[in-house]
């Protein structure tokens, strides 16, 4: 949902950008001005000396504008940091026993983890992925359970086979998960 909301966002800032940043370029080469633009004609400023000098004198003014301009700078770094953060570790911290560590690749974990999640009875399909640290991960697992599972037991199997597996290989002290059940929708089938 989240990636939607980006998307969508991003798409409609750059189509605002788009038309603004175009209509400037083509007023600034001759073009005609478009009826909804706020100028007449390529030489006007964007901001006439008394447009720029109105509020001058009020001592709320620039501090407002400084505080909005802030405000939208800490947003659009926060929003830039929480796109560019990596949800999914590349990497998990396998505990030797010796005092050293080895590294073991999330994706070798996820695709392992959702082999045997598809091996549970009654599962039709199955998808896992990683998130958190690289030394304390958390599983995220997906099932689509046939209709006629009972999903409590597809849920205990999971829980004892391929996530305790899972757990147990990786040298976790605990793999904490958040598995989702939904039931698949067959066709009905034509009987001759």
């Amino acid at each position: 949902m989240l990636r939607v909301v980006n998307r969508v966002f991003l798409g409609l800032v750059g189509l605002v950008l788009l038309v603004l940043g175009g209509s400037v370029l083509a007023v600034g080469l001759g073009a005609p001005a478009p009826s909804w633009w706020i100028h007449d004609s390529r030489h006007d400023v964007l901001l006439s000396n008394a447009e720029r000098t109105r509020w001058r004198d009020d001592g709320w003014w620039w501090p407002t504008v400084i505080a909005v301009l802030a405000v939208a700078m800490l947003l659009a770094l926060w929003w830039l940091v929480s796109v560019l953060r990596r949800r999914r570790p590349a990497e998990v911290l396998v505990d030797t026993g010796d005092g050293e560590g080895a590294l073991l690749r999330g994706r070798a974990l996820e695709n392992v983890l959702t082999e045997e999640a598809s091996r549970v009875d009654g599962v039709d399909r199955a998808h896992a992925r990683l998130t958190g640290r690289r030394s304390a991960p958390e599983a995220h697992v997906r099932l689509a359970l046939d209709p006629r599972v009972d999903p409590g037991t597809a849920l205990h199997e999971l829980t004892t086979g391929a996530l305790t597996h899972a757990g147990t290989s990786a040298g976790l002290a605990s793999l904490p998960a958040e598995v989702r059940l939904r039931g698949v929708k067959h066709r009905a089938g034509r009987v001759s």
